[in-house]
């Protein structure tokens, strides 16, 4: 089954994607509907990188120092109170 969508373009867009689609020798709503498909595409394949990435850091977490929060803030008071610009 297909269905019809409906998307509202200024002309001068709608003249940049007819000219674009010329150039491919396609129609219009087919390279629409290919732009739309790379694009989907894309996206799924950025969430499935940025995950992997995610679970990379996560298994070398142990390498990561940890720190008490309360040295830490003490710390960053100390700065604060040098009056030294921060950089």
């Amino acid at each position: 089954m297909t269905k019809r969508l409906q998307v509202l373009l200024d002309d001068a867009e709608l003249r940049t994607i007819q000219r674009l689609a010329r150039r491919e020798k396609l129609t219009t709503a087919e390279w629409v509907r290919r732009r739309l498909r790379e694009g989907a595409a894309g996206a799924r394949g950025d969430t499935a990188s940025k995950l992997a990435a995610i679970h990379k850091a996560y298994r070398q977490s142990p390498a990561v120092p940890e720190v008490d929060i309360d040295q830490m803030l003490a710390e960053i008071e100390l700065g604060y109170q040098s009056g030294l610009p921060e950089t």
